[in-house]
């Protein structure tokens, strides 16, 4: 059995509420985890599939490693629900100097397309998730950015206390048409 993997940034490596627990990323979670990216692509910064390889090629290379750093890039962590899996994301493109970072989210696509089970698992998940970057590690500010087709996602964002900063406009291109990109943010209020 290998090693429990952990952040060293990091004095508590997972954040509960209730039935709910969101936990650093362990090497039995990248697969599902690729499965999901795979399948929802349209809504991902990721322009072609992702093979088993890829996948534990990029974790061994790029997530692993920065655990043990004491101000990593991104920290990957994953969203269970009783036990199961269900979800995972984390802080990326982490600005240790300014306290802030993007929200990374994805949900099991089993939930993905039941708009009411999606709204639900993304709001405990932000509320996690603002715990988690502003009582365990002390930030100051969470971003995102969202498609705008994503009208659920948004409506998920904006009652959760993110509020919408700005629109770059025709800033994806997906399946040979521009959109836009919404940016919400969210500010701890100590």
């Amino acid at each position: 059995m290998k090693n429990k993997r952990a952040y060293r940034c990091l004095e508590r490596q997972d954040v509960v509420m209730g039935s709910f627990v969101l936990k650093t990323t362990q090497d039995d979670d990248i697969e599902d985890i690729r499965i999901w990216r795979n399948e929802q692509m349209d809504v991902l910064r990721q322009s072609s599939p992702i093979s088993p390889e890829q996948q534990n090629s990029y974790f061994d290379q790029k997530i692993w490693p920065s655990m043990d750093r004491e101000q990593p890039e991104n920290i990957i962590l994953t969203f269970f629900e009783d036990g199961k899996r269900i979800g995972y994301g984390g802080l990326v493109h982490i600005s240790w100097e300014h306290r802030r970072a993007e929200v990374s989210f994805l949900l099991d696509s089993t939930f993905v397309r039941d708009h009411s089970a999606y709204g639900q698992y993304f709001s405990v998940y932000l509320s996690m998730i603002k715990i988690f970057a502003f009582s365990v590690m002390d930030f100051n500010r969470l971003y995102t950015e969202t498609y705008v087709f994503r009208y659920d996602h948004i409506d998920v964002l904006e009652s959760s206390g993110f509020q919408l900063e700005g629109r770059m406009r025709k800033h994806v291109l997906i399946n040979k048409e521009y959109f836009d990109s919404f940016i919400h943010g969210v500010v701890n209020e100590k």
